[in-house]
């Protein structure tokens, strides 16, 4: 018989999970709150129907007991079929946008749309055939800049 994984058990290696339905995404979502990343980090590859972000996300799986953390991770959408934004200028390539969640709009045949909500009214919305989303850190984890974990006015 098989046990449950434990937190403890992944230790410091590099967190890579997938979401394949809106459940799983909540778990992603949760993983990414609050994550970080300059505008021009973001990529849709129409061609190879990809839309990625190199994000600097916080670490909440970690906590805060040895201090806050962070690591760059590559946030992964497959299937993209088109990217829409609102509320971004494009052209700011020294704007830095934070991400607060991701939802899925389910559509038909098992297609939909993923939104990524950004803080300050932007948004972001992807249009899949299916929903399939990566999540993988990319670097060790680094002590946050601010020296302290992100929080939400109540």
């Amino acid at each position: 018989m098989s046990e449950d994984a434990r937190f403890e058990d992944g230790g410091e290696a590099p967190l890579r999970v997938r979401a394949f339905d809106a459940e799983d995404l909540q778990v992603i979502s949760a993983l990414v709150q609050d994550a970080v990343f300059p505008i021009t980090e973001m990529r849709w590859k129409r061609g190879a129907r990809r839309f990625a972000i190199l994000l600097n996300r916080f670490r909440w799986e970690r906590g805060t007991a040895a201090g806050p953390e962070r690591v760059q991770a590559v946030l992964a959408i497959e299937d993209a079929t088109h990217v829409a934004s609102q509320g971004l200028d494009r052209e700011a390539e020294d704007m830095v946008l934070s991400l607060l969640s991701l939802a899925f709009e389910a559509g038909e045949d098992g297609g939909g749309r993923i939104l990524l909500t950004l803080a300050g009214d932007g948004a972001l919305a992807v249009s899949v055939e299916a929903l399939e989303v990566t999540l993988t850190d990319v670097t060790r984890p680094y002590t946050a800049p601010s020296g302290k974990a992100p929080s939400h006015p109540e």
